[in-house]
């Protein structure tokens, strides 16, 4: 590894698995001492023996605001501040328009919207200058998809929290970005097709078909693209929403 981390402080939240996980490796991999969040300890626990470097667990709920105000307290006693953060923890479920519930509308919003806002809000006296803001957006932000309006919705949201945060923190150097994956094999990703592998299968096939790489992505190419964001390769990139996605959302 090339320690383009070295003794940087990161939070990767929603780190117990796919993308988060990944991430939260190469992170400590490439230097950085990284706290990890997650909602179910048991996972949180795995999480941490398959990290190799330095890496603190944390059991949170990101839509709770005492676990956050928790999470953000260790790190500041600890070490002061914080020089990045990966705001990964979300997710959604599949209901087409006519099912939508209001259940699922609050989970949604609350998991993708109020826990991003908050998140970063809580961290912010912990950012100084050079520090840098990811937050994990989707190729649905930018592309209609079906059964997925809530979730699709909630992202564009994250695109343009990023877009008005970067002028919110005009000045003080701090850098708000957008990583949006495409189809990506993650455990959140198959349990969307079930329990049945054969269906789970068909289902990341049929998502290939729509990449013009021909395939779907790996949890570590999404969290290579997080470390260019998070390291000072990306120092001039502000406000932009980078696109991992082999493709799909670009033609």
């Amino acid at each position: 590894m090339t320690n383009r981390l070295k003794n940087k402080i990161a939070v990767v939240t929603g780190a117990n698995g796919g993308i988060g996980l990944a991430t939260a490796k190469l992170f400590a991999a490439e230097g950085a001492h990284v706290y990890i969040t997650g909602r179910r300890k048991e996972l949180l626990d795995a999480a941490v023996a398959e990290i190799d470097g330095k890496v603190t667990a944390v059991n949170a709920d990101s839509t709770k605001m005492e676990d956050l105000d928790h999470l953000f307290a260790q790190v500041k006693t600890d070490h002061g501040r914080l020089d990045a953060i990966v705001v990964n923890a979300g997710g959604g479920t599949v209901l087409p328009l006519g099912q939508i519930t209001e259940e699922q509308v609050d989970d949604t919003l609350a998991r993708n919207v109020k826990a991003v806002i908050f998140t970063v809000q809580k961290a912010l006296p912990l950012l100084g200058k050079g520090s840098s803001v990811i937050l994990i957006g989707s190729t649905t932000s930018i592309e209609g998809t079906e059964a997925f309006s809530v979730y699709s919705a909630s992202k564009a949201a994250v695109r343009n929290l990023a877009r008005s945060w970067a002028l919110d923190l005009k000045g003080t150097g701090v850098r708000v970005n957008v990583l949006s994956p495409g189809p990506t094999r993650t455990p959140g990703l198959v349990e969307l097709a079930g329990d049945d592998k054969n269906a789970q299968q068909g289902f990341l096939d049929a998502l290939a078909s729509t990449i013009p790489l021909g395939r779907v992505g790996e949890p570590e190419e999404i969290a290579k693209a997080a470390l260019f964001l998070a390291s000072d390769d990306s120092s001039f990139v502000n406000g932009v929403e980078l696109f991992a996605d082999g493709g799909k959302a670009q033609v």
